[in-house]
């Protein structure tokens, strides 16, 4: 049987071959077993919010990148991101080459900056971003408190429910104003 006809019989609900998802809930649970339940617990509430902030931070550089091409075509990097922003990103994809032992996604180079410098690119580009964001104290007050929870998280400590609510509720706001 081929692949295409496999995924035919699983779109009308049989099941064909092995369930994946039960063979990565065994795999995920044996790779958590020598942790604390409480521990693991933990670090499942915490990893929700990871995917959160990784899909907001993500769409966020994706909006910029299409926005900069948009007035800039080619030169979008060149033309568009503040020279120290530039520097610094091109220096760290050129360490992630040296470091190549360190595998992952770098072909973007928005990918190599700071969370914060992204506020700082829509900024000091505001006339490409004005049209969706209130204001740019609006943006900063945002972004200046999602990077502190984010740093908060990239180190491993827990934050509160109501931490959870007011970042949920800060990316509901940004989805809201920029149409997603």
């Amino acid at each position: 049987m081929f692949e295409a006809d496999a995924e035919t019989f699983r779109q009308a609900g049989i099941r064909i071959g092995a369930d994946q998802t039960v063979l990565e809930r065994s795999l995920f649970e044996e790779t958590l077993a020598p942790f604390p339940l409480q521990l693991r617990n933990e670090a499942l509430r915490m990893g929700r919010l990871y995917v959160l902030l990784h899909c907001f931070e993500n769409s966020v550089k994706r909006l910029i990148k299409e926005r900069l091409e948009q007035a800039h075509a080619e030169k979008w990097w060149v033309d568009g991101v503040q020279g120290k922003i530039r520097s610094l990103a091109e220096s760290r994809k050129g360490a992630s080459v040296k470091n190549s032992w360190l595998q992952g996604e770098s072909a973007d180079l928005l990918s190599f900056i700071d969370f914060g410098n992204l506020s700082q690119i829509m900024v000091e580009r505001w006339e490409l971003f004005s049209d969706l964001i209130p204001s740019q104290h609006w943006l900063k007050q945002r972004f200046d408190e999602l990077e502190k929870a984010l740093n908060f998280i990239a180190h491993s400590r827990s934050l509160s429910v109501s931490e959870f609510s007011r970042i949920e509720m800060y990316i509901a706001d940004w989805n809201a104003q920029v149409g997603l």
